[in-house]
């Protein structure tokens, strides 16, 4: 595909099928969702491995991201058919029970009572309903209905999270991690994320397993902790939804672009999420509303676009995909990454870090200038951890940005970053033969043509892991 904005498609009962993932695939699918607060381990296991089997199939490479579950708290189930609560009702809440009706719903959190204080807003689901506690008694919290609706199944309940004393990650996501870091998966993202601490308490879990993780942005504390999330976490979500939740609506684009800006500066990708497509569960087109949203994301900058119920139980979810990717496509033609860029520049030696890294920055920095002065067709990043192409990523250049390594998960991981196209490509021992063969297997794809010319990025292939990038060649391939 054309587009550099990545898509990340959710799976579920429409799109599971080998027929329909081929499709998903084919239609520009980079990364699949597996949604781990649904469905049973077994079932997840089985869709990874024939997500595999139809990246075979396709010859399309696509990452997979196992979403965790987090600590969630949900209500007792409710009847069959759901209930209807209108606003004004009067509704108790209570930590114990069974069974959820119109004036008494059981929640799943033992210390409900203790936390919660008159004036606060519990919110179900999605964020359409909600209530207003009016006092909390020794048996139960009298609240009253702000926005009413139709409650069904078991919904989450969102409580304030400042006095939340869940944590994460939870026993359960440990498990979970662990099983999916064994089969393989790319990408675990961590729900329900307060500080950078989250993510290194899961990383000490999941040790010796090595997987990429994603922050999903869905609390004002971990807004609040921006500065060292984006540093410690492998990529990050902005979970519009959950985030709604947490602060007023009208907050909710200004944080997006906010953290979509600090992302793209450290070179974190990031994902923006919820309700990009809603209507396409449905209906065969989007609205024009979520045809704004998905430009004004593209132009936000961001790595990827996310869907969630579109493509998990949609009509049909290859059709979202293919829609997303017209939308995201014509946005580009308008996006201004020149002046990303240039403005990037600025901020980046304001705020230089010491060691490898600085180096590796420095020289992309270069990269991007020397790219557009010699008007080169593509950037070659020969790179081991992928941190190389995740660098040069940032400045979101017109040429071609593809990177090459020999590592299959690696190659996997970088489907989720904005515009590169990466390759597998065999271990070599010298600095020479490196940048040789990456334009050979360049030009072999298809990618780049003889009389072009190509920028290469690399390093010694026979340092150490973290090295610095520190060669820069302009190859006209002849």
């Amino acid at each position: 595909m054309d587009t550099r904005t990545k898509i990340v498609a959710t799976l579920g009962p429409t799109s599971t099928s080998p027929a329909v993932l081929d499709e998903l695939l084919l239609a520009g699918t980079d990364v699949v969702r597996l949604n781990l607060s649904h469905g049973t381990l077994a079932t997840h296991l089985a869709t990874l491995q024939g997500v595999r089997e139809a990246a075979e199939r396709t010859g399309r490479t696509v990452a997979v991201l196992a979403d965790l579950p987090g600590p969630k708290v949900r209500s007792a189930p409710f009847p069959e058919g759901g209930v209807e609560l209108q606003s004004g009702d009067a509704v108790l809440l209570v930590a114990e029970g069974d069974v959820s009706t119109e004036q008494r719903v059981p929640v799943d959190y033992p210390t409900l009572l203790a936390d919660l204080v008159a004036g606060d807003r519990v919110v179900f689901g999605d964020g359409a309903i909600s209530l207003e506690v009016v006092a909390v008694g020794e048996h139960a919290a009298d609240c009253r209905v702000l926005n009413g609706g139709r409650l069904q199944g078991r919904p989450g309940v969102h409580l304030p999270s400042e006095r939340l004393r869940l944590t994460t990650p939870t026993a359960d996501d440990i498990v979970l991690g662990r099983a999916m870091a064994d089969a393989g998966v790319d990408f675990l993202a961590v729900s329900f994320v307060r500080s950078a601490q989250d993510l290194r308490l899961l990383r000490e879990a999941l040790a010796p397993r090595h997987v990429r993780l994603v922050a999903k942005i869905e609390t004002m504390s971990a807004v609040a902790d921006m500065d060292d999330i984006v540093v410690e976490a492998d990529a990050v979500m902005v979970a519009r939804g959950d985030l709604g939740i947490e602060c007023p609506l009208e907050d909710v684009p200004h944080l997006q672009k906010r953290i979509v800006r600090q992302c793209v500066e450290v070179g974190t990708p990031v994902i923006t999420a919820t309700q990009m497509m809603e209507s396409m569960i449905t209906s065969p087109s989007p609205t024009r509303a979520e045809v704004s949203d998905i430009a004004n994301a593209v132009f936000d900058g961001t790595d990827a676009l996310m869907l969630s119920a579109e493509s998990a139980i949609g009509v049909d979810p290859p059709a979202v995909v293919r829609m997303m990717n017209r939308i995201a496509g014509r946005a580009e033609r308008e996006a201004s990454y020149r002046h990303w860029a240039a403005r990037l520049g600025r901020v980046q030696r304001l705020s230089w870090p010491e060691g490898p890294h600085r180096i590796t920055l420095a020289i992309t920095h270069a990269a991007s200038l020397a790219a557009s002065d010699a008007a080169v067709s593509a950037i070659i990043c020969c790179t081991r951890s992928g941190r190389t192409a995740l660098a040069m990523a940032r400045f979101r250049p017109d040429a071609k940005l593809i990177a090459v390594s020999h590592d299959p998960q690696v190659v996997r991981a970088l489907q989720l970053s904005w515009g590169v196209a990466a390759l597998q490509l065999d271990r070599f021992g010298t600095t020479d033969e490196l940048v040789w063969h990456a334009v050979e297997r360049v030009v072999q794809s298809g990618m780049v043509s003889h009389g072009e010319t190509v920028l290469v990025l690399a390093g010694a292939p026979d340092r150490p892991s973290g090295a610095a990038t520190d060669v820069l060649r302009i190859v006209p391939i002849s």
